[in-house]
């Protein structure tokens, strides 16, 4: 009996904390807003996702950089021309609810590009504000 309520457990996974479909679906529009408007070339619509906070951290093959504007001053120079930026796919692989305001989710981002396709994975945090879910960290590969 002991066997069947942990599996349970486990099964009900981010259900857990009392997340609904709604947030599920709240989640998955923050990184359908970023996919759509990274490519119509629009950085800073791409950033809206983004905590817009000192604390936000990215972490990518440079390590880390710390706050929004950082971060956005990094996709500014990495991804400059249209052709560095190409068309940006994402698959998510997993959400996970840690708490009732953060989330955990595991995905993979392809970028179709001229110059040459790019891709990798992410981890992304994400918390719940009173305007909506925000990524607070993200480690892209």
């Amino acid at each position: 009996m002991r066997i069947v309520f942990l599996i349970a457990i486990w099964l009900s996974g981010g259900m857990l904390y009392g997340q609904t479909t709604n947030d599920i679906t709240a989640i998955r529009t923050v990184l359908n807003t970023q996919e759509a408007a990274w490519n119509k070339g629009d950085i800073e619509g791409f950033m809206q996702g983004y905590w817009k906070h000192d604390s936000l951290i990215f972490i990518g093959s440079n390590g880390p950089r710390y706050g929004w504007e950082n971060t956005l001053e990094r996709y500014r120079q990495s991804y400059n021309t249209p052709e560095k930026m190409g068309q940006l796919h994402f698959t998510i692989i997993n959400i996970e609810f840690l708490s009732k305001e953060n989330c955990r989710v595991l995905g993979k981002w392809d970028l179709k590009r001229t110059i040459g396709d790019a891709g990798g994975y992410f981890t992304l945090i994400f918390r719940k504000f009173r305007n909506g879910w925000k990524i607070v960290y993200d480690h892209t590969s």
